[in-house]
C-alpha cells in the first residue's frame, strides 16, 4: 500500500517543478518607456520578445522613496500599454512591468523612473506653434467676424461711390441745358439791328 502511494507526491512535486521552470523561462518585457506624460497621468508602453506565450501583463507603480505600491494586472489581452492615473504633479515614480502566461509571471522588467511635470512647467513648455482645437475654433470665429465687418464696409463704400456717380451724372446732364438758357436770355436782352443798318430812334 505505501509503495503504491509513494510515486504520487513525487509526481505532484515534478508537476510543480515543471510549472516553475516554464514561469522562469518567460522573458521579462523590454523597451519599457513612458509617453503622454502629464501632471496627473501617463502611459507606460513595452514590448514582448517574439514567441512568448503571453496572455496579460502586470504593472507595479511606486513613488520614489515611498513604500506604497499600486499593482495593476490585466489578463486575456494583447495590449502593450497601460494608462497610469491619479498621479501627483512634480513627483518621481518607478515602474516595473511583468508578462503573464498560463504558467505564471515573468521576472520584473528593468525599473523605469520618470517624474511628472509641474502644472506651470506644463503650460510654459507648450510650444507657441502648438494650437489646440479650441483655439482653432476661436480663431475661426474671429476671422469670420473680421471678414463680415470688411464686407459691410466695402458695401457701404460701393453705395457711396454709386450715389456720387449718379449725382455727378445728373449734374452733368443739367449743365448743357443751363448753358442754353443763358445763351437764350442774353440774345433776348440784346438790341436788334435795323434792316437799313441804323438803330431805331424815337422822334422828338
Amino acid at each position: 500500500m505505501r509503495r503504491g502511494l509513494m510515486p504520487t507526491p513525487l509526481l505532484i512535486l515534478s508537476c510543480f517543478g515543471a510549472s516553475w521552470v516554464l514561469a522562469d523561462s518567460l522573458a521579462a518585457p523590454v523597451n519599457v518607456s513612458i509617453r503622454d506624460l502629464k501632471g496627473s497621468s501617463a502611459v507606460v508602453t513595452w514590448d514582448i520578445p517574439d514567441g512568448e506565450p503571453v496572455i496579460g501583463f502586470a504593472i507595479t507603480q511606486q513613488k520614489k522613496d515611498v513604500r506604497m505600491l499600486r499593482f495593476i494586472q490585466e489578463v486575456n489581452t494583447t495590449t502593450r500599454s497601460c494608462a497610469l492615473w491619479d498621479l501627483d504633479a512634480d513627483t518621481a515614480y518607478i515602474v516595473h512591468v511583468q508578462s503573464i502566461s498560463i504558467s505564471g509571471q515573468s521576472p520584473l522588467s528593468e525599473p523605469l523612473q520618470f517624474k511628472t511635470p509641474k502644472e506651470a512647467e506644463k503650460q510654459a513648455s507648450k510650444s507657441k506653434d502648438e494650437v489646440t482645437m479650441e483655439e482653432v475654433g476661436q480663431n475661426a470665429q474671429l476671422r469670420a467676424g473680421e471678414l463680415l465687418i470688411i464686407v459691410v464696409v466695402l458695401i457701404m463704400w460701393a453705395g457711396v461711390i454709386a450715389l456720387f456717380c449718379r449725382q455727378y451724372d445728373i449734374i452733368k446732364d443739367n449743365e448743357p441745358n443751363n448753358n442754353k438758357d443763358k445763351a437764350k436770355n442774353s440774345s433776348e436782352c440784346s438790341t436788334p439791328e435795323h434792316p437799313s443798318g441804323g438803330l431805331l430812334r424815337s422822334k422828338v
